[in-house]
């Protein structure tokens, strides 16, 4: 009979391993010495050992399930229960029970995971959602268009919900890509509608811009030019494709235009310019007219240079008032030399200031000899009423007498 502290082997050849609830038999041994049982079957005690062990490490460092975890358990359990080995069995059952605890509390910690992973996505996902929602009624085409791939491709890399739930969050962000691309594609075909419509309008206006360039009515096709171009602009954009070629042909026929009438504007200022220095050489002629001495000469001399004025043509615009201004100079002091030498020789109006003259002469004779009577009497402030009047009385006088004098008396 041979022994250890955890089991031995009696005469007939039975190995027994001691547990808690007393001996369990392991097997039969027959084919060497009770010590070689012994071994043996300390062998299989320590390969359930080492199992443990890796069981231990894996369960503790690995993402081993807890589902494969308790059927590992169960399976070295059952090997421990068989009683097929020798060694501190009861130890191997205890820390088969830490493993089964650490596998559930593992369960557990990876379910609060899962959930609060779970709830992040969840929580992603209806962001994704309202984000998509308010991109979907937004005009930035491009911008919008380019951001709701981007959340696509962030959808994507987030785990999924449970199915109705995720089914659900997904309906509403497809539906808001389905929504924006949708809009999208109206704008743009009433973009094409409209850059379609400007094109008809375009080729229009360049077809009567073309027609115009060769025209030589300068203002009104210069002004009808301005309006083409305002029109052009109202028109909004053509294709891309068309627009280059069209704005090309439309300003190139203005072009032709206002080249054709600059240089036949340069031609026209080059003869202003001259007809100008004429005019200003007529317009001394006429100023050495003044002071007028003898206004038949005067008037006869101011009517040749009048003539020659008249044959020449026009003056730049700027340059006119004031060339102009000294011929009107000179006119106006003839005209009022001849009203002078009228006046004067008129005997009917020679009569009429002499009478007029007369008249205040007396009144103003009249009024001083009534003054002096109110003096005498002591009536001062009759004397000073009629001393007023007087006054106004002797300036009338005073201007009688000097449109007399124009008269030559």
């Amino acid at each position: 009979m041979s022994s250890d502290p955890w089991g031995r082997v009696d005469e007939t050849g039975t190995v027994y391993v001691r547990t808690a609830d007393g001996e369990k038999v392991v097997g039969s041994w027959q084919a060497g010495s009770p010590e070689e049982a012994l071994a043996y079957f300390e062998r299989k005690y320590e390969g359930l050992v080492v199992e443990i062990g890796l069981l231990e490490k894996r369960v503790k460092t690995t993402d081993l399930s807890a589902k494969d975890a308790q059927a590992a358990v169960d399976h070295l359990r059952e090997q421990v229960d068989a009683h097929h080995a020798v060694g501190d069995l009861d130890a191997l059952r205890a820390r088969l029970d830490k493993l089964v605890a650490l596998v559930e509390t593992r369960r557990e910690e990876r379910k609060a995971q899962r959930a609060k992973q779970s709830d992040e996505a969840r929580g992603a996902k209806e962001a994704l959602v309202a984000e998509a929602e308010e991109l979907a009624r937004s005009d930035q085409w491009r911008a919008a268009g380019e951001r709701l791939r981007s959340l696509v491709d962030t959808w994507k890399g987030l785990p999924r919900l449970d199915r109705k739930s995720d089914d659900e969050l997904w309906h509403r962000f497809s539906h808001a890509r389905s929504a924006f691309s949708k809009r999208r594609k109206q704008h743009f075909a009433q973009l094409d509608s409209q850059r379609e419509e400007a094109r008809r309008t375009k080729e229009r206006l360049v077809a009567e811009a073309e027609a115009l360039s060769s025209s030589t009515d300068w203002g009104p096709t210069a002004a009808r030019y301005r309006d083409l171009m305002s029109e052009w602009k109202a028109a909004g954009r053509a294709q891309r494709e068309h627009e280059d070629d069209l704005w090309n042909r439309f300003r190139g026929a203005q072009d032709v235009f206002f080249a054709a009438r600059s240089s036949v504007f340069a031609e026209r200022d080059a003869e202003q310019a001259e007809n100008l220095k004429l005019k200003e050489e007529l317009a001394e002629e006429a100023e050495k007219l003044l002071p007028v001495t003898d206004l038949k000469a005067a008037r006869a001399a101011f009517r040749s240079v009048n003539e020659r004025w008249e044959a020449i043509g026009h003056v730049p615009r700027d340059a006119r008032p004031k060339v102009e201004g000294r011929m009107h100079a000179v006119e106006r002091a003839l005209q009022e030399a001849e009203e002078t030498e009228w006046r004067r020789t008129n005997p009917e109006a020679r009569a009429r200031a002499e009478g007029l003259t007369g008249q205040l002469q007396a009144a103003v004779d009249k009024l001083r000899s009534q003054i002096e009577q109110a003096r005498a009497q002591g009536n001062n402030a009759k004397a000073d009423k009629l001393e007023r009047e007087l006054e106004g009385r002797q300036a009338l006088l005073d201007q009688a007498l000097k449109g007399l004098h124009e008269f030559g008396g």
